[in-house]
């Protein structure tokens, strides 16, 4: 058995081929998608966080108005870069928007990926300490963050407060119990991957990481995976850890499926570079006749090694093409593979 979701990268534009023409229209359509993956069986509903985009940004209140909507669907992110976040804040929206959810987030966070704008943190008043990279100051936020989420208090009460305080230091509220385990690093390299082990969050690789070795995409990542639950066992957690991927995936099921995703069977991984200094490996899209597409899946690695799937969908094309399109998995791929 395997968890499987979508991630809609959330995108939107002003031409008349796109679904989706304003950030409207995108934020409307993701709730509404949301609502019919949990009616067609889906795990979970993740979006990516980009800024100065046309693209989903803020995420805290649409995942409250998802699961606000919804009511055993997953909801998260993939994942919000921590160089734009002040993390006292953003666990009050998380554990608000939690709350409403019932439990349900599975927040994806991370370093960030290149941007829109040179250095666009700046803008939203933050800048490294001497000596620390932005990464490092990403990863400073998340563990300042993943601090505020255990629950305690640390900060000194009014002694003539306007309204009753609980005894003792005084933590963030709302506070939702339990949120700490459901923090997940989005890790682009092994050795990322190992220190989201030791810091007790949950694994999230995408479909991009540093060509480390050479190797096929799907090997690298899985080996990046098995690192990580190495590093996970030494650092001595209780709990079991999971693990996600994210997959272009489609069945070809119709004329309509193979105009749009046709051309990209017997896709291959791309190489580029992220930065000057960073190669980075991009895996292949998937696209085949279901039979075609179970025998390729099962060719890899990563997948094999997680335990949730995340289906990137063009939200483009549309709430009644995305659910269709994730329908098609779920019905005539995933049962085969042993995912259902």
């Amino acid at each position: 058995m395997k968890k499987i979701g979508f991630l809609s990268f959330g995108h939107w534009t002003p031409s008349p081929q796109s679904q989706t023409r304003s950030a409207g229209d995108t934020l409307l359509q993701s709730i509404e998608l949301a609502v019919a993956a949990e009616q067609l069986g889906a795990d979970g509903a993740y979006f990516r966080v980009h800024h100065f985009a046309r693209q989903l940004a803020s995420p805290f209140p649409l995942l409250a108005a998802v699961g606000a909507k919804t009511s055993t669907i997953e909801i998260g992110t993939a994942v919000i870069d921590m160089r734009y976040e002040n993390p006292l804040y953003m666990a009050e929206d998380a554990g608000s928007a939690d709350l409403i959810a019932g439990g349900r987030l599975q927040l994806g966070i991370s370093r960030g990926s290149p941007e829109q704008v040179i250095d666009g943190w700046r803008y939203f008043g933050y800048q490294p300490a001497d000596g620390e990279s932005d990464a490092d100051m990403g990863r400073r936020h998340a563990e300042v963050f993943l601090d505020i989420l255990r629950g305690e208090g640390f900060a000194k009460p009014n002694p003539q407060p306007m309204f009753p305080n609980p005894p003792g230091l005084l933590r963030l509220e709302p506070h939702s119990e339990g949120l700490r385990e459901r923090i997940w690093w989005g890790a682009g390299s092994n050795a990322t991957a190992v220190w989201a082990a030791k810091h007790g969050m949950n694994l999230q690789s995408s479909t991009l990481k540093n060509d480390e070795t050479g190797e096929a995409f799907h090997v690298q990542q899985a080996a990046q995976i098995r690192s990580y639950r190495a590093a996970w066992k030494e650092a001595g957690h209780i709990r079991e850890p999971r693990v996600s991927v994210s997959r272009s995936i489609f069945a070809l099921m119709n004329d309509r499926d193979r105009a749009y995703f046709g051309g990209e069977r017997g896709g291959e991984d791309q190489i580029g570079f992220i930065d000057p200094r960073t190669r980075a490996i991009f895996g292949r899209s998937y696209a085949a006749e279901p039979e075609a597409l179970i025998e390729q899946l099962k060719q890899d690695e990563a997948i094999a090694e997680a335990d949730t799937l995340l289906l990137t969908i063009p939200n483009q094309l549309g709430v009644d093409y995305c659910a269709h399109a994730i329908e098609a998995i779920l019905k005539h791929v995933a049962p085969a593979l042993g995912w259902r």
